[in-house]
């Protein structure tokens, strides 16, 4: 439909009448002009579900830009955050908070349905890039700290990098944690040295001597039988072929009429009540299809009271640790669930990483709980006789031999929804493997393809991506799995990985057909992917150029006075990242102060836009403009500011009640609102079954 004619505009609004879902990503204003903004809309329609998702902000400067995955890690601090050899912004050749975005607002539209089913009200939904941005990067810093330090393209410590082997192969070693380093220095014999070689002054260099020795399969089976996390890195071209992804069916091949079949990820999420598919490919809708749909009319239920948030009086039991299991609860305690973050005496393993712990458990309640203890195990499933969801991301298998997995919940709570988080899902020869995110970003061929493809070094994602992606994506599916149970009574188990993960967030480069040109590769610092899409060093810091059409290719030839250049480069959008184009733009730009030059572009209609430092980006006023964050009092680290919030929903509240909690923290309050008796606390913590930090 055209929506520039009366025409159009009328057969769009016809369809939005029978729809529960309208979805929309126009910049600021556009939606006003047309009469398809949320308060038109939802007040036509009061069941509607309306989602804006612009791809920057709602509102101020570069709110009108269109969406360009290199402008919005620019501008939000996280280009500088990705490691790199020369300090310098890097530019990420997967659009991954695309990608993010999408599985955000997929939550945000479930929770929003799941709260009409309660209260029979539709509501608008705002999922912008900065949202998404927010999900995958944001996160707590210190109000006067110049932000997070930039890492190094191979990783950040010895224990937690990538390695070349003596075959020329690469691997990642995910020993994150001092149990896993000690097990792989007693595999790789380190323990029985008693001198270092000749020439090595420190671990990380014995490492990579010792890793030179052997070839990278030999490296990678000596540990992983030893229990340590490593992977060898691959490419993307062989990921959907892959026995991980084969045996936990992520892989869905569908036929074209002209291009034959295609292959392309699957379902990221199983639902066992509920399961999706991928039903077929892109095509036009038929006349009796359209039809069909625009006869549907949904009956009002009758109304509860709607509210306060979308996910208000859900209760979750949250036993995941370190980022994608905890951060899934994190992400459900931000659109009003209760979460109450279980733990044993020893606490999460990631609570000494300060900041990045307070990051993911954002919004919870803390309850100390000994689940190896039977007393503790009878209080757990006490707890889940009251609760809506249970979610973990403990090896396979864990909680099944601690008698909690579904079946156990299922007896005492039939309408419970359970969560399972793994790295390489449930099914296959690697389902019991532990690992962390570098091991999918390495097996995925994401490094691989940051780095340039076989034969360059790979490079690490500083961002955790699978993980951060996981928990979107988890909590999406605990959001599906409510919204089933509201409509038939029914709970379930749940399961989703970082191995399907690292197919979603490169869905469109892992899909593949006959003639299909190759996606996009970078290089160690990439800049940019062509010259006119590339970050570019002022004499005062660096922008990002973002021309994706010819004639502003000629508006920015003009704007810098180099007219000629309209002749000399015939076809400017092929132009290279490092060829004589991109050569002539950093020499233009390289003499000027960065925010003239971008008001300079910017004003002759070229899309341009500041490459800011994590630092410089907390004081920027139009993230502040568009609340992408906020300040939060902690009584002993003092104002920290925060990333506000993943969605915005009209009619009821969003983002974090409270900071993360302490080591059982909130222990008495929680089972007194789950209806544990005070004397049965009492006994459960004079025998330290229940306990504080």
């Amino acid at each position: 439909a055209d929506l520039t004619t009366p025409e159009g505009l009328a057969e769009v609004k016809r369809l939005i009448a029978a729809a529960d879902v309208a979805v929309f990503d126009h910049a600021p204003g556009v939606l006003e002009d047309l009469g398809l903004d949320a308060a038109t809309l939802t007040a036509a329609h009061p069941r509607l579900i309306h989602l804006w998702a612009p791809p920057f902000g709602t509102r101020g400067e570069f709110s009108d830009l269109e969406a360009h995955h290199g402008m919005l890690t620019g501008l939000t601090g996280a280009a500088f955050r990705q490691g790199s050899y020369a300090r310098q912004p890097v530019w990420h050749v997967a659009p991954l908070v695309h990608y993010g975005q999408a599985v955000v607002a997929a939550g945000a539209v479930g929770a929003a349905l799941y709260a009409r089913a309660i209260s029979g009200e539709g509501q608008a939904v705002v999922v912008s890039g900065l949202h998404a941005m927010s999900q995958i990067a944001g996160g707590i810093g210190f109000a006067d700290s110049p932000g997070m330090m930039q890492g190094h393209p191979l990783g950040g410590s010895a224990s937690f990098r990538l390695y070349q082997c003596g075959d020329g192969r690469w691997l990642f070693l995910g020993a994150l944690f001092g149990h896993f380093f000690q097990m792989a220095i007693e595999a790789m014999g380190l323990n029985r040295m008693r001198q270092m070689p000749p020439g090595i002054g420190d671990v990380m260099s014995l490492l990579e001597h010792v890793f030179a020795q052997r070839p990278c399969d030999e490296w990678v089976e000596i540990l992983t039988a030893a229990g340590v996390p490593a992977a060898s890195v691959g490419e993307r071209e062989d990921w959907l072929d892959s026995e991980t992804i084969a045996a936990n069916d992520m892989r869905a091949e569908l036929p074209h009429p002209e291009l034959g079949p295609v292959v392309m990820p699957g379902v990221a999420a199983k639902l066992a009540a509920a399961p999706g598919s991928v039903r077929h490919l892109p095509r036009d809708a038929t006349d009796a299809e359209v039809a069909a749909f625009t006869a549907l009319r949904t009956e009002p239920r009758p109304r509860g009271p709607a509210p306060p948030a979308p996910l208000s009086g859900v209760r979750v039991l949250d036993m995941g640790t370190v980022i994608a299991g905890a951060y899934a609860g994190s992400i459900l305690a931000s659109y009003g669930a209760d979460v109450v973050k279980i733990e044993p005496a020893e606490g999460d393993p990631f609570r000494p990483y300060g900041t990045g712990f307070m990051t993911y458990n954002r919004g919870k309640r803390g309850l100390g709980i000994d689940l190896k203890s039977e007393a503790g195990r009878e209080t757990f499933l006490d707890l889940a006789r009251n609760a809506d969801v249970v979610l973990d991301n403990w090896r396979l298998g864990v909680r099944e031999r601690l008698g909690l997995g579904y079946e156990a919940l299922k007896a005492v709570n039939p309408g419970i929804i359970s969560l399972s988080i793994t790295c390489y899902g449930s099914r296959g020869r690697e389902a019991g493997f532990p690992g962390f995110d570098p091991m999918m970003q390495a097996r995925s061929g994401l490094q691989s393809a940051q780095g340039g493809g076989p034969g360059h070094e790979p490079v690490h994602h500083s961002i955790a991506i699978n993980d951060v992606a996981t928990a979107a994506m988890a909590s999406f599916a605990v959001i599906a799995a409510l919204h089933h149970r509201a409509m038939t009574g029914e709970g379930q188990a749940v399961e989703t990985s970082l191995a399907a993960q690292s197919a979603m967030y490169q869905a469109g480069e892992l899909t593949t057909y006959a003639g299909r040109p190759a996606a996009a590769l970078g290089s160690p610092d990439c800049l940019g992917l062509t010259a006119l899409n590339r970050y570019y060093p002022c004499a005062d810091g660096w922008l990002t150029l973002g021309c994706t059409r010819t004639d502003q290719f000629v508006r920015l030839a003009r704007a810098l006075d180099r007219e000629r250049w309209i002749d000399a480069f015939p076809d400017p959008l092929a132009a290279t990242r490092d060829g004589a184009l991109a050569q002539a733009l950093e020499q233009a730009f390289s003499s000027q102060r960065r925010d003239g030059a971008i008001a300079l572009l910017r004003s002759a209609g070229v899309p341009a836009a500041p490459v800011r430092h994590a630092g410089e980006a907390q004081g920027d006023d139009w993230l502040w403009e568009n609340g992408y964050y906020e300040i939060r009092h902690h009584p002993g680290w003092g104002d920290l500011i925060c990333s506000r919030a993943f969605a915005d929903f009209g009619r009821g509240q969003s983002g974090f009640e409270r900071l993360h909690p302490e080591l059982g923290e909130h222990g008495l309050e929680v089972l007194l609102d789950y209806g544990v008796e005070r004397e049965t606390i009492i006994r459960l913590a004079q025998s330290r079954v229940i306990f504080r930090g």
